[in-house]
């Protein structure tokens, strides 16, 4: 159907706008390291770039809310659990309250209760996307023409977790901005190749 690819659409730009906006705003904003410092200090209050950095984050983080809102009825399974889409439209949500209410503090620091609700969330919205990914692949492992993608779902679930981890492990240290975005890139390959094996089946 043209709206469910539509939607795939919306889900294959939100990371290609969320990694276009590090890219840019990091390289325009004076000082900043994509080795040192972290991809929500761009976005972060008092940041030189803020309102630049903070209209790709509401736009990438809107477009792939719009996609996992219809993503079960994109899957074309005959429609298995509604539990995988579900934990990735949490997901989804919580990435737009994030970008909408939560920035990080000055300087991206988590002092005030809207910073540390910022790193709250964004534990949370991993978590979310992980199990969500875990649970499309007990979805579709067994549909044959989405079998291969349940299978990069579930690499994806186990990268993206070794990442949150190893990320946690160094989130103070002076490479912190290169795992993070190492971290990431599980995540944004997953909303792609997702949102492509969505338009390319309708």
């Amino acid at each position: 159907m043209i709206l469910f690819q539509i939607l795939a659409i919306c889900g294959m730009l939100s990371p290609i706008i969320y990694t276009a906006m590090w890219i840019i705003i990091g390289s325009l904003q004076p000082g900043y390291s994509h080795i040192r410092d972290d991809i929500s200090s761009l976005f972060a209050v008092g940041a030189p770039k803020r309102r630049l950095a903070q209209s790709f984050i509401i736009t990438e983080s809107v477009l792939l809310l719009a996609f996992f809102i219809g993503l079960h009825g994109g899957i074309t399974d005959g429609g298995g659990s509604i539990l995988g889409p579900i934990l990735l439209l949490i997901s989804s949500i919580l990435g737009v309250l994030i970008a909408l209410f939560f920035p990080l503090d000055e300087g991206g620091e988590f002092t005030t209760y809207k910073g540390k609700m910022h790193i709250a969330l964004v534990v949370l919205m991993g978590i979310f996307a992980i199990v969500g990914m875990v649970a499309l692949w007990f979805r579709l492992h067994a549909v044959p023409k989405w079998s291969s993608f349940a299978i990069f779902s579930l690499i994806s679930a186990i990268l993206s977790f070794i990442g949150v981890i190893i990320s946690s492990i160094f989130a103070s240290g002076k490479y912190r901005g290169i795992i993070e975005r190492i971290m990431v890139t599980p995540y944004q390959l997953f909303y792609f190749v997702l949102g492509l094996m969505v338009f390319l089946n309708n």
